[in-house]
């Protein structure tokens, strides 16, 4: 990232953060800095407790999501729902969101571009819930969030003073159904986390 881009970065995150978390959506909805806003019906902001244990981070909204403006609202939100049932978590307990906040044309995966456009939400969303774990729900979430790391599936490192865990994405789920007791097993051996 350059100097100035960094600042901006930076300055962006501060902002929201003094403003508190209302301005945060406010932004989100307002913000036109990639070509995802052109097709967006609504900013799928993210959707949970404001003091969570938990924060999960998806992909991007799909078609079910901008229609709602609620993130995993479709088939993956209901696996995403049994995982957060398997994990032992009440409402109060987690978070989701997404990497970019607007659906990618053709559910296409997001573009680094467009991540970094909405990086400094995601931050915002961060600093202002605190959460104790940040699940990290495939790889475009990985790469979103710590792009120069490559994670293990299921085991937790920390990184900038936050512990963080790579589990599979809800679709991938539904899509390889053999993922499933691979997932229980991750979550099992990693309940300590968010017990």
């Amino acid at each position: 990232m350059k100097k100035n881009n960094c600042r901006d970065f930076e300055e962006r995150i501060k902002m929201m953060v003094e403003a508190g978390y209302t301005t945060v959506g406010r932004e989100i909805i307002k913000c036109t800095r990639c070509p995802l806003h052109k097709n967006a019906i609504r900013r799928v902001i993210g959707k949970g407790s404001c003091n969570p244990k938990v924060f999960f981070m998806g992909e991007a909204p799909g078609k079910s999501e901008n229609e709602t403006g609620i993130p995993f609202y479709g088939r993956a939100g209901k696996e995403l729902d049994k995982m957060v049932e398997y994990m032992g978590l009440s409402e109060e307990d987690w978070f989701v969101t997404n990497t970019v906040k607007c659906r990618p044309p053709e559910n296409r995966n997001p573009r680094v571009n467009e991540i970094e456009c909405c990086k400094p939400f995601l931050a915002a969303q961060i600093t202002l819930l605190n959460p104790k774990i940040i699940i990290l729900l495939g790889n475009t979430a990985e790469k979103a969030y710590c792009p120069e790391r490559k994670l293990d599936w299921g085991i937790p490192v920390e990184h900038e003073g936050r512990t963080i865990l790579k589990l599979y994405h809800p679709a991938a789920l539904i899509y390889t159904s053999s993922r499933k007791e691979i997932q229980r097993a991750f979550i099992d051996k990693n309940r300590n986390l968010w017990s």
